[in-house]
């Protein structure tokens, strides 16, 4: 899912031909491979019944980690989590269906708990199932995601895969939005996109994917259906100085690279990492 270069054999047989035609070089070079984009299919994504998903690797896991599967924290199958709760390690059981490039489902993976679910801040659901990712892509021939460890910026040409759906919405990030409210809900730094990506219902926990590099930058979210003001289905966004502004059927997806501060070795979830930006449980309240 990388950028494939221009081979060596061919850069070396490019270069002797530059030195002997000179000047003339400039009309190949204009015809000279370059490097491709990513390829962005269904391969790793989910249908994660009435959401989408995907199988998801950190840029510091190994192939033999179990594996995550990470979707949005209203798609988690028990009660969601209040304004400003955090959930960690709630045993899960649930099954999802495993999607190959073509969108054709090749294997019902098992989870084994809710690493983390929460809907402040952010809006994440990551799971972790029974087999690692080279038991993954040994049996089923499937290779995960990775998420990118950087902020994604504005203009960033982006796709989102709904593996529910078996869409894939291609548009650009519009904004950065300081915040984004829905009923008692606020998210932060969220992503906005430009209209071509109209997502609407069922693609909630899609992969927001990085054209050029293929990694994953976000997790759709939500999109403002009817144009209302902060209520479900219809959010709204609150800038810095507190006003509040409605732009009717856009979408917006959470981030990602929020995750890659939390993870220690072999995919352990460590919420006390210095640096981790994920929200953090209110241990006094679990106290109580």
């Amino acid at each position: 899912m990388t950028p494939t270069p221009v081979l060596n054999g061919e850069m070396r047989m490019f270069r002797r031909i530059c030195t002997l035609l000179g000047a003339a070089c400039l009309s190949l070079t204009l015809m000279a491979p370059s490097a491709e984009a990513a390829t962005v299919d269904y391969m790793g994504t989910l249908d994660v019944g009435g959401c989408s998903g995907s199988l998801m690797r950190m840029p510091t896991s190994e192939d033999g980690d179990r594996a995550f599967v990470l979707t949005n924290g209203h798609c988690y199958e028990g009660t969601w989590p209040v304004p400003d709760e955090v959930l960690v390690d709630k045993p899960s059981h649930r099954t999802f269906d495993l999607l190959d490039g073509e969108g054709r489902p090749v294997a019902t993976l098992q989870t084994v708990k809710a690493a983390y679910v929460t809907m402040t801040g952010t809006d994440i659901a990551l799971y972790q199932l029974d087999m690692s990712y080279e038991q993954l892509e040994r049996k089923y021939g499937v290779r995960p995601l990775t998420v990118s460890a950087q902020r994604p910026a504005k203009g960033t040409d982006i796709r989102v895969v709904s593996g529910s759906q078996k869409k894939i919405f291609a548009c650009d990030i519009d904004q950065l939005v300081y915040r984004v409210l829905e009923t008692g809900y606020m998210t932060k730094d969220v992503l906005r996109y430009t209209s071509a990506c109209d997502t609407g219902s069922g693609t909630s926990g899609s992969p927001v994917i990085d054209a050029a590099s293929g990694q994953v930058v976000g997790i759709n979210n939500t999109s403002n259906h009817e144009g209302g003001q902060c209520t479900q289905d219809n959010p709204c966004e609150m800038n810095r100085d507190g006003i509040i502004t409605v732009h009717k059927g856009i979408a917006y997806g959470t981030q990602t690279y929020w995750l890659t501060t939390c993870i220690g070795p072999h995919n352990h979830l460590d919420l006390g990492k210095r640096g981790c930006l994920l929200p953090k449980p209110d241990l006094r309240a679990a106290a109580r």
